[in-house]
């Protein structure tokens, strides 16, 4: 059998397993159920008109428990009872893939303890979107069962109960569930004995539930598209924030290049402010000599007050005193700094001067390289003037020969003797230029070894001087930070005691008054020393005067960016304004809506009971009409009974 089923599949993966009007016995059901937990090959089965046993319904039914993959499922025809109404109840409280259930042609109302357990199952079921209960005999409690169900249930889109016995209490059960249920779209009642207007009343509500539904999916569309917006605006924004804090780091890599830069120029300059350093620990120790007599002074605030005004003048006097004499150290720093930049430029005079040395002595290597080209050339020219001389010598010895045969010996004594002293001759004059030359290299490799201790010299010096010149920048660049902490934990100390002083004299408002504006005269003053500083740093740096234009026109393109970035904001600001009135205009629906549906409730209530009335006179007619037809019954029992066929049957 599980062959069979796997080689019934349609389409791979998905497909649709059809396996209607045809026997399926208890082992074939057995092989599907064991098939149907987990994952599935298929996404539909239908197994309609196929004689299903009741134990056969459950086996299948509690494989499907567990399944994962089958969405629609088709019991139509199948006879099936309590067991099978049990089966699909725990099939509905346990399965979450199932989306349309096909019950058509059964017998599940006629018994009600298994309806029962259907009905709680749907209850519980909150996936199953279409229910097909066509021609199952289902009755008004039945009806009422379903009422009770649908009341909870928030799945359940389309229910198809046609060809059932509903009846008035059913269709007035399924109306009232109505009110509640906000999730059913249609119901089709037709052949169950229900009156007209309740199925108009059923309709009418249908109706509302579509518009409804509608309208929330109107509002979820927009909500989604709103949404949507939002994040593409969030992404957006966050590339751009993202893009801006690129360039603002690579902006502050620039300056701190252009920092290091203005740093390693200024490090030069730093050695000047060594001795300001010095006297600005001394105005610090200074300084908080006045920060504990202005502690004092506060603390004797509280009980005399005339002390703290001569304390605060005396201060005033001492501050106006080491402003004056911060004049002057200033002004002492900028005469040393003239003196170091005079040094500067007496080193670099004699920077020059050593170079111009060395050139000199470069000159004069050249001059004695030529010299011995010179000395070079004139020894070619020497040795082949004694070539020369030499072969005139033997031609005129030939000639000799040849004239003189007869005194060959004399003149070859002669010529020997004339050879030998050429040849002195010559050995003597290569001996001296082999001693000029020698002379000569000498004095060119002491020239040269003079050179190299020169640029030796020169660059030791070069060395000292930049290791000198890194050591001052160091420390400078310690001692201004060391500085600068000092001065901040200062203004830090200072802002305490003056948050102190004026949570401590509230009552005093006059002399926090004062005790402010000498915290504000200190903070001037540090304004005033970090200004002397920039102003120190602008000297420096009016040869960056295009770097400075530079990181001008990058602040310039910031404040652009940040001007880009304040209008999205303002645009962001504008689209929550339009979400804000999208909501506001939900509400409003929603109010309108809900006043329409209490509106459509009082005239269903109004028809409710006019409905009543109705039945009320109906009844009351049928009473009539009973008591009319009892009447009429007992006028002809008693004219049947009068007649003579009435007194002849009485007789026989």
């Amino acid at each position: 059998p599980q062959e069979a089923v796997l080689r019934r599949l349609r389409g791979p993966g998905g497909g649709r397993l059809d396996l209607a009007a045809q026997s399926l016995s208890l082992p074939t059901c057995s092989a599907l159920g064991r098939l149907l937990p987990g994952a599935a090959p298929f996404a539909a089965l239908a197994l309609g008109d196929c004689g299903l046993s009741e134990e056969g319904v459950r086996l299948l039914l509690n494989g499907l428990c567990t399944n994962t993959t089958v969405k629609s499922l088709d019991l139509k025809g199948n006879n099936l009872r309590t067991m099978g109404a049990e089966a699909l109840g725990k099939l509905l409280r346990q399965n979450k893939s199932i989306r349309s259930l096909t019950l058509e042609w059964n017998s599940l109302g006629m018994w009600a303890e298994g309806f029962s357990f259907f009905c709680q199952g749907l209850r519980a079921n909150n996936f199953l979107q279409h229910l097909d209960l066509r021609n199952n005999q289902i009755n008004h409690q039945g009806a009422g069962e379903l009422a009770m169900a649908l009341t909870q249930n928030t799945s359940l889109q389309e229910l198809d109960l046609r060809w059932n016995n509903i009846g008035l209490l059913g269709g007035r059960a399924l109306l009232n569930c109505l009110h509640s249920n906000k999730t059913l779209k249609r119901l089709e009642l037709a052949g169950n004995n229900v009156p007209g207007d309740i199925l108009k009343a059923v309709e009418q509500a249908l109706d509302h539930n579509q518009d409804r539904e509608a309208i929330l999916s109107e509002a979820q569309n927009q909500v989604n598209i709103l949404s949507k917006e939002v994040l593409s605006l969030k992404d957006e924004k966050n590339k751009q924030f993202m893009d801006f804090v690129d360039t603002v780091d690579k902006q502050k890599e620039e300056r701190a290049r252009s920092e290091k830069m203005s740093a390693a120029r200024v490090s030069q300059l730093q050695e000047a402010l060594d001795e300001q350093y010095s006297i600005m620990n001394s105005l610090k120790t200074k300084l908080q000599m006045t920060e504990a007599a202005l502690a004092l002074s506060e603390q004797k605030v509280r009980t005399l007050g005339e002390l703290l005004n001569a304390m605060k003048q005396e201060q005033n006097s001492v501050a106006e005193c080491h402003f004056r004499e911060l004049q002057q150290q200033k002004q002492e720093g900028a005469d040393r700094e003239g003196r170091l930049l005079h040094d500067l430029s007496a080193a670099s005079e004699k920077n020059l001067l050593l170079r111009n040395q060395v050139d000199e002595l470069e000159r004069k290597c050249k001059v004695q390289q030529d010299q011995l080209f010179q000395l070079k050339q004139d020894l070619t020219n020497t040795t082949a003037e004694l070539k020369l001389r030499a072969v005139e010598a033997e031609e005129r010895l030939e000639m000799e020969k040849r004239r003189f045969k007869q005194s060959l010996e004399d003149m070859e004594s002669l010529r020997v003797k004339e050879v030998d002293r050429v040849a002195q001759q010559m050995e003597a004059s290569e001996r001296s230029m082999h001693d000029r030359i020698q002379r000569l290299e000498a004095i060119r490799i002491s020239l040269d070894e003079e050179l190299s201790q020169v640029k030796v010299a020169a660059l030791t010096e070069r060395g000292r001087a930049e290791e000198e010149l890194i050591k001052a920048r160091s420390q400078a660049r310690l001692e201004e930070q060391q500085r600068l902490e000092h001065l901040e934990e200062k203004l830090r100390l200072m802002t305490e005691s003056r948050d102190e002083a004026q949570n401590c004299c509230l009552k005093q408002k006059e002399m926090a008054a004062e005790a402010q504006a000498k915290a504000k005269q200190l903070s001037l003053y540090a304004d005033g020393l970090k200004r002397r500083l920039e102003e120190l740093q602008q000297d420096l740096d009016r040869k960056e005067e295009k770097k400075v234009t530079e990181l001008n026109k990058m602040k310039v393109e910031l404040q652009e960016q940040i001007g880009h970035l304040e209008a999205e904001r303002t645009a962001q600001d504008g689209l929550r304004e339009k979400i804000a009135a999208l909501e506001r205009q939900l509400k409003a629906l929603s109010s309108n809506h809900r006043e329409a549906l209490l509106d459509k409730e009082g005239e269903i209530s109004l028809l409710m009971e006019k409905l009543r009335m109705k039945e009320a006179e109906i009844s009351r007619m049928r009473e009539e009409e009973a008591q009319r037809a009892s009447f009429l019954q007992n006028a002809i029992m008693a004219y049947v009974q009068g007649s003579p066929l009435g007194t002849h049957s009485s007789r026989k």
